[in-house]
């Protein structure tokens, strides 16, 4: 495992179990005792965990450790993979699609059949990279532009997303607690809002991990969602949760 990909793993398994000591990151990561050590004193040298004695803690200010655009991309792949799959599925022919920041929606392109007859208007320029490689109709949102999740947001986003319309909107979170979907970033959050308020179906996309996570700003309630999709892993009783706020596909 490359160190940067080790670092992620750190990273995620304080932020999910709050605390970890050092013999459970050396099983999970088969690396030696100094090599865990190094890389904790790394992650609180960048203000992204606390060092504890034998360990490491969660910071609580969740929006200091955001990761990267390019860090998510290693992270939970493969069920970001599975969640793409089931809603490309979902994706007919003349549809109009809104398609918001973020590794989960990226990989949608791979399980779209007949692109050419589809119109993709997405504010994220790695998805947009991926989709003008078809032959669909796509449209660019521009905006400034947040380097940390490729995303074009802010006031000019918004107004152009406001005049358009959409079969289907397509949007990610950093996590849902109950009825709130949360994202580390407020604009971010307030463009994919207006972009869901003008589509018929509102759809997001989230992994098993994302449930029952906070962060920072919450941009849209689960209430005026039409439905989840999330990876086969996701355990009864957080599906029974949160099926009492929105439809949810396994």
């Amino acid at each position: 495992m490359l160190k940067k990909e080790r670092l992620i793993a750190i990273q995620k398994a304080v932020d999910e179990k709050g605390i970890v000591n050092v013999n459970e990151l050396i099983e999970a990561l088969d690396v030696s005792d100094m090599t865990i050590r190094r890389d904790l004193d790394e992650l609180a040298k960048a203000g992204k965990i606390h060092r504890i004695h034998g360990g490491a803690q969660r910071v609580e200010n969740i929006e200091d450790v955001e990761l990267t655009r390019n860090e998510k991309t290693i992270v939970n792949s493969e069920l970001k993979e599975q969640v793409a799959k089931k809603a490309a599925d979902l994706i007919v022919p003349g549809d109009t699609l809104y398609l918001g920041p973020g590794t989960t929606i990226e990989p949608l392109i791979k399980y779209v059949e007949h692109p050419e007859q589809i119109r993709v208007v997405t504010n994220s320029l790695p998805v947009f990279e991926a989709w003008k490689q078809t032959d669909a109709e796509i449209v660019l949102i521009g905006g400034n532009f947040r380097k940390k999740s490729g995303a074009f947001i802010g006031g000019l986003a918004e107004q152009m997303l406001r005049e358009l319309k959409f079969t289907k909107a397509f949007v990610s979170a950093n996590g849902i607690n109950d009825e709130c979907v949360m994202t580390a970033n407020a604009e971010e959050g307030q463009t994919q809002a207006v972009a869901l308020n003008n589509a018929q179906k509102k759809i997001m996309l989230l992994d098993e991990t994302k449930f029952n996570r906070n962060d920072f700003y919450r941009y849209y309630s689960l209430y005026n969602v039409d439905c989840i999709i999330t990876s086969d892993g996701l355990d009864d009783n957080t599906l029974k949760h949160y099926s009492s706020y929105v439809e949810i596909k396994k």
